[in-house]
């Protein structure tokens, strides 16, 4: 494994436009659950609960979508960025950062040090809520406290229109521009990193693909095998934290940066 972690940082080091595209693997490596994988919220929950469809739809369905929210919030508010993130954030500290297109709702990749520009978040963030008639954005711990005092489904001050973490749901459109920018620097990239996420869910999991096609190089780096890793350049099972601040030490000693 050694060997292709070098690899990786050799690639980097010469990369004009290197992307990294993070998933799930490397939040829970920071104690926030995952969703699919056994034991995640969706153990505890049914999804098509929480349909996009049945929050519009129902008071009951957004009652209970804000206590499923509640709940899987918490642990994000509390996680902080684990040696992936922080790796990730030192290079773009570097100059070696395009940019992270990231699957992940839980904003670690700002704690770890990412500029927000370089950041595109494409299932929205959980640390924001919004309304869904008048977009006015609220901080999320604002919006707790309501709920803590017995607010069930709260509403927006402005216009009275719902209110909801401004995170992608299930049936919910994905954000345009956000989803026009990855598939845009995806077909830019020569070097298209992707840390922590199995490639299942659509469109995210296609821009590998674009990246490939465009002539990017493609490394995966994910605890467990994924249906893309035969045609990745280099493929690494493992946790992608240790992974990666492994390959910022050898990005940092090609560059001859520290010690």
């Amino acid at each position: 494994m050694e060997d292709k972690l070098k690899q990786v940082a050799q690639w980097i080091v010469t990369s004009k436009r290197a992307v990294v595209f993070s998933g799930a693997g490397l939040s829970t490596e920071s104690g926030i659950p995952d969703f699919r994988s056994p034991g995640g919220v969706w153990d505890r929950y049914n999804p098509e609960d929480f349909a996009f469809q049945n929050f519009l739809a129902s008071e009951t369905s957004r009652e209970r979508y804000w206590q499923m929210a509640t709940e899987f919030y918490e642990p994000i508010k509390m996680a902080q960025p684990n040696q992936g993130h922080l790796a990730i954030a030192e290079l773009e500290k570097l100059g070696k950062l395009d940019c992270v297109i990231t699957q992940n709702i839980d904003g670690l990749h700002f704690k770890a040090g990412n500029s927000e520009e370089r950041v595109i978040q494409l299932h929205g963030t959980a640390i924001f809520v919004s309304c869904l008639s008048c977009r006015k954005r609220y901080n999320r711990d604002e919006i707790q406290e309501r709920i803590i005092k017995g607010q069930k489904a709260p509403r927006c001050d402005d216009c009275g229109g719902l209110l909801k973490p401004a995170t992608i749901s299930f049936g919910q459109s994905m954000p345009e521009r956000e989803t026009q920018e990855a598939y845009h620097r995806s077909s830019l990239c020569d070097l298209f990193i992707v840390v922590g996420s199995s490639l299942v869910v659509q469109p995210a999991a296609s821009m590998p693909l674009v990246a490939k096609r465009y002539g990017a190089r493609l490394v995966i780096i994910n605890r467990d095998p994924t249906h893309y890793d035969d045609m990745a350049d280099v493929a690494i099972h493992g946790q992608a934290g240790s992974a990666m601040a492994t390959i910022l030490e050898h990005v940092k000693k090609e560059l001859g940066v520290g010690k």
